[in-house]
């Protein structure tokens, strides 16, 4: 298997509830306008806590300095496990249940913090800039590594690392963090950005006014029920998650869904934030998922991690592979 390292330099930040509307025109023009933007990796996720966004160079520029805006600090890349190559956006996608013992548990191994984010279409597992030479180095032995430079996939160079690295000894990773299920369930989709248009009051309704007034974490009229919607557009394509009862705001035949229409439960993981420097978080729940075979999304917020397991798990379900 491939990993590309892709080209894209990451932000990570949080948008406070309360300072959404500050944000809101940045944040139209990258989900709807990329032509005006140039940015090609954009990703907005709403939680009970605040708006998470993962953003390129180029799309950072469209937020302004505030006070509810925190930046992480890190500069971060984007790795993508490509299955019998080809671009990251057009070969078959293997979930991140099956990069776990791979990939996730390697680099926690190593003491490597990642950053997840699932799409519809593949899985980008974002580390630190600065910790790319060990990541390298831990993962050349499984796979062939490429550079995305350019548009164009190239061998990635050693950048010099070659020995001096203990292999590290390998360790229990007992869940240490609480988790949570809310009672809603969840469905991953896409749909052609062509159809984007047609759609993109409604989306805007979603991302920026469902909510209503009520305050950040309020309980819905179902307690058990959270607020969670995540909006992808990387490198073209479109990747969306939320609950049952948003799809059904949706025209018939715009998301791209699956034959059996199969919903997701989500498992919320931490009861404090869970910061970016804490390593394994996600080699915890991800292995435990692949052993037992059960396909898993994954998805980190600022504050908290979020993993989407399907309804049932005995049967293993392939990630859909139509494209607009």
């Amino acid at each position: 298997m491939e990993l590309h390292i892709l080209e894209h330099s990451l932000k990570v930040a949080s948008i406070a509830k309360e300072g959404i509307q500050i944000c809101t025109h940045g944040l139209i023009k990258l989900a709807f306008l990329p032509s005006k933007t140039r940015c090609k990796f954009f990703s907005l996720t709403e939680t009970p806590e605040d708006y998470t966004i993962i953003v390129d160079e180029e799309g950072f520029k469209e937020l302004p300095e505030s006070e509810h805006l925190s930046v992480a600090e890190a500069t971060w890349l984007a790795l993508n496990v490509v299955s019998g190559g080809g671009s990251s956006s057009s070969s078959q996608p293997i979930g991140v249940t099956k990069i776990a013992k791979s990939v996730i548990a390697p680099l926690a191994d190593h003491n490597i913090s990642v950053f997840m984010l699932s799409t519809y279409q593949t899985d980008f597992i974002l580390v630190r800039e600065r910790d790319l030479p060990m990541v390298m180095h831990t993962l050349s032995s499984e796979f062939t590594l490429l550079r995305v430079v350019n548009g164009e996939t190239v061998a990635a160079n050693s950048l010099g690392v070659s020995n001096g690295f203990v292999k590290p000894k390998m360790v229990q990773r007992p869940i240490i963090h609480p988790l949570s299920s809310p009672s809603n369930m969840f469905c991953v989709t896409s749909l052609n950005p062509d159809t984007l248009p047609t759609v993109a009051t409604l989306l805007m309704d979603v991302m920026f006014y469902s909510s209503g007034v009520k305050e950040p974490g309020t309980a819905t009229e179902d307690s058990g029920h959270i607020r969670f919607f995540s909006f992808s557009l990387i490198e073209g394509y479109i990747s969306l998650v939320m609950d049952e009862q948003t799809t059904r705001r949706f025209p018939n035949n715009v998301l791209f869904t699956s034959a059996s229409g199969e919903l997701w439960k989500m498992v919320r993981i931490g009861g404090q934030p869970l910061g970016f420097d804490e390593c394994g978080i996600v080699a915890q729940i991800s292995e435990p998922l692949a052993t037992a075979d059960i396909p898993a999304y994954y998805i980190s917020t600022f504050k908290f991690d979020h993993a989407l397991v399907s309804e049932n798990p005995t049967q293993l379900s392939q990630r859909h592979t139509q494209h607009p």
